[in-house]
């Protein structure tokens, strides 16, 4: 597999932001590029299990190494969300 390099994560140009509604201190997180991504999935999953859940991981770090687009950890954030009974509300801009 070839990688295209280390992509900037963040860079939020390219990438549609989200709000995730979330237990905790932090209600409301706002996920506006690959390295929110990353944060809300390290360091603030509600459980670190559940099929979505590693999928988006991965598929974050896939982003990172720019051998997918930033659209696709999206996405799969979204997926994992839905698994773990989170809210996602799409942010107009």
């Amino acid at each position: 597999m070839q990688t295209a390099g280390i992509v900037d994560w963040h860079r939020s140009e390219d990438f549609v932001p989200l709000m995730l509604v979330m237990g905790g201190r932090e209600k409301h997180r706002l996920v506006r590029s690959l390295s929110d991504v990353a944060d809300a999935l390290i360091g603030a999953w509600p459980s670190d299990d559940g099929e979505q859940y590693i999928a988006a991981v991965k598929t974050c770090l896939e982003a990172i190494q720019g051998n997918v687009p930033s659209k696709l950890a999206r996405a799969a954030l979204i997926r994992a969300a839905e698994e773990s009974g989170i809210l996602v509300i799409s942010v107009v801009h």
